[in-house]
Parts: structure tokens; sequence; C-alpha cells
């Protein structure tokens, strides 16, 4: 649970600490702000996502779903500083699939945690394992690092990209292949 005066008195104290003037009319209105702005960027963390998962429908002699290019926001949970890019997710039903914007949801849930890239891309499939019951699953991350790009190496423009293979993906590289030919 989101606790907004905390997160209110924490921001005027990060803003006295770099040297600000928290009674300047520009700031005053800031700390309230970050806190409305956390209760978005951070609800994933009172969020399950079973509730997305949950509801399927029937589908026989399904080979592959993939669902491409899931735009996802995240922070860092190391800076707290964003990170961004596109989730891929490839399944192979077993006689039932669930609706193409549950997988962006899915994604949403944990996306809106401070995190780690590779913690969330494992969560993800894991997720979609427990509850959609597959015979197996591929999830593709690719982001990038502001903690990579405005500061420490200044980097911008380079991406991360983290994959995890569950079920019949995981040893099977032609299948892998596949779905990285299926995401090009």
């Amino acid at each position: 649970m989101i606790d907004e005066k905390k997160i209110e008195t924490a921001i005027r104290m990060l803003l006295e600490g770099i040297g600000e003037d928290v009674e300047r009319p520009g700031l005053m209105e800031t700390p309230k702000r970050i806190a409305n702005m956390y209760k978005e960027i951070y609800g994933g963390m009172d969020e399950d996502v079973s509730v997305h998962l949950g509801k399927t429908f029937p589908a026989i002699n399904n080979e592959m779903v993939l669902e491409k290019d899931i735009t996802f926001y995240s922070t860092c949970e190391h800076h707290l500083l964003p990170f961004y890019g596109k989730a891929h997710i490839a399944y192979i039903p077993d006689d039932k699939v669930v609706g193409l914007s549950k997988l962006a949801r899915t994604v949403d849930v944990y996306a809106r945690r401070p995190q780690i890239q590779e913690q969330m891309t494992a969560q993800i499939g894991d997720a979609i394992m427990e509850y959609l019951k597959p015979k197996g699953v591929m999830v593709i991350l690719e982001a990038e690092h502001m903690c990579m790009t405005m500061r420490g190496i200044k980097k911008p423009g380079s991406r991360t990209m983290t994959y995890i293979c569950r079920g019949a993906f995981e040893n099977h590289p032609a299948l892998q292949q596949t779905v990285f030919q299926m995401v090009k």
C-alpha cells in the first residue's frame, strides 16, 4: 500500500537535501505531485497478476501465440531511474489461450514495481506458466536504462536484452530461433 504522506515528507527532505527551497512557488506542490505519480507508476505493487491471467478461452491445436512489441516503463531498483522498452511473449497453448490484452497487463503489473529487468523477465514467464499452464513460454525484454544513459557511463541508445524460456522452449533451440526470427 502506497503511503502518500511518507512520500511527500521524503520528497520535501530530498529537495532540501539538494539545496532547494521547498517553499518556492515552483516546488510547493511537487511533493504531492510526486506522491500521486508514485501511486500510478508503482501501482503494480498491490496488483495480483492472476486477475489478468485467470480468464481463458478454449483454443485447440494452436502451435504458438506471440504478442510482440508490448511497450513498458519500469524503474530500476538500484537508482530509482526509469528503464523502458518492449516485451515480447511467445507461448504454446495447452488447449486454452488468454486474451491478448492480458499479456500486456501482465507485463504492466511487473513493470510497475521497483525492479531489475532480469527479474521482471522471469516473473512474467513464471506467472504465465503458473496461471495459464501452457506447454511452454518464452519472454524477451529489450530496454534502455536511464541509469546508464543519463548518469554513470552515459551511453544513450544502448539496450539491454534479456530472455527466459520455460517448458517446451527450454531445451528446444529451433523453437527459440523461431521466436527470435518472429520478433526481429
